[in-house]
């Protein structure tokens, strides 16, 4: 049977635990020849966040230079995470980052812009991680429910692991 996996989204929050579900996301990526999209959701600011930010700024151009250093911030941190990723995969492993397509960083609410950029991007498979689970977690973030109800191509759940099990 042919492989009908073409186009790998996948969309990280970019935690810790991110570089242990990028490397599942990689794997299938190899494994099927699939292009691979790293995307990560920036969330709109609360509107409480943008009265205090108005208060506080003299113009509208300083709220701009604010809104573009928050986005800077973290294409810095996913550039970062993405270059200690390759980093850590071993030499032999490290053509597949040939198949990395894109890398995104977009704004709107989570599991909405994950679910709109994998139908943009003609997706085959959307990756996700789970979240860690104890009393104050859930296993499934609320992004990734989200995600899975309304996703309409195969989703795949990458179980959260401590360092201890990740690595």
């Amino acid at each position: 049977m042919k492989s009908t996996i073409t186009h790998i989204l996948f969309a990280t929050d970019l935690s810790k635990h991110s570089a242990y579900t990028m490397c599942h996301a990689a794997a299938l990526a190899a494994a099927t020849g699939a292009k691979l999209h790293v995307l990560h959701v920036v969330e709109p600011m609360s509107e409480d966040a943008k009265i205090t930010m108005q208060m506080f700024m003299q113009s509208s151009q300083s709220s701009e230079a604010a809104m573009q250093s928050r986005h800077d911030h973290v294409k810095a941190i996913l550039a970062e995470r993405q270059k200690n990723f390759w980093a850590h995969v071993p030499e032999e492993d490290r053509d597949i980052q040939k198949q990395v397509e894109s890398i995104e960083l977009v704004d709107g609410y989570p599991a909405e812009a994950i679910l709109r950029r994998a139908a943009e991007l003609k997706c085959d498979l959307i990756i996700l991680g789970a979240h860690e689970h104890g009393f104050s977690h859930t296993f499934l973030g609320t992004v990734t429910k989200r995600v899975l109800r309304r996703a309409n191509i195969p989703t795949l759940v990458v179980p959260y692991r401590d360092d201890a099990t990740s690595s």
